[in-house]
């Protein structure tokens, strides 16, 4: 299997994991450090040296659009990602993605890159791929699991893995989440 940056076999591993019966409870701790300890919204845009926070733009386009059917879920418009901040961890530096309530839950089949632009215009050096690849599982897992999460933390010192290391390491390849 290819690179989990791959955007469709993301997708297909997903199917197969529902079809299997494993569903997305696997992947709860996608990128987060103690959950018990995060707040339940994301932290509001702070300002300092290591935050970044995404411009907001207005235009006249709709909130939103739907397709045809009812029953799908709304493509929400970017921007994605609030701010980034770089932390000093345990295990190195990590950077913290507070997404938008946009991008929590937009169904935009070309968020996953419209999203990590942002990520890389706010913090151009994490623009890797391994950290594009947590940034990818972060996007199609941890959205659906755990959707309101305060931030989606990655890491540059982790590991480029196949798809399968990456979803079982649910989304933190070589060593624990932070």
């Amino acid at each position: 299997m290819g690179m989990i940056g791959t955007r469709g076999s993301s997708r297909r591993l997903a199917a197969g994991l529902l079809s299997l019966g494993m569903g997305m409870g696997a992947l709860a701790g996608c990128g987060g450090g103690d959950e018990s300890a995060a707040p339940s919204a994301p932290e509001p845009s702070a300002t300092g040296p290591n935050t970044t926070t995404a411009a907001t733009t207005t235009s006249a386009a709709p909130a939103w659009t739907t397709s045809a059917t009812p029953t799908s879920t709304p493509v929400l418009p970017p921007p994605y990602v609030d701010h980034v901040e770089w932390v000093d961890t345990a295990v190195g530096p990590s950077l913290q993605i507070y997404p938008t309530p946009s991008g929590r839950r937009t169904e935009n089949l070309r968020g996953a890159d419209i999203a990590w632009a942002e990520v890389v215009r706010l913090a151009p050096d994490g623009d890797t791929p391994g950290m594009r690849a947590q940034f990818d599982c972060h996007w199609d897992f941890a959205r659906l699991v755990e959707p309101d999460k305060p931030s989606w933390n990655i890491e540059p010192g982790r590991p480029v893995v196949t798809d399968d290391v990456m979803i079982a390491a649910r989304c933190n390849p070589g060593f624990a989440e932070e």
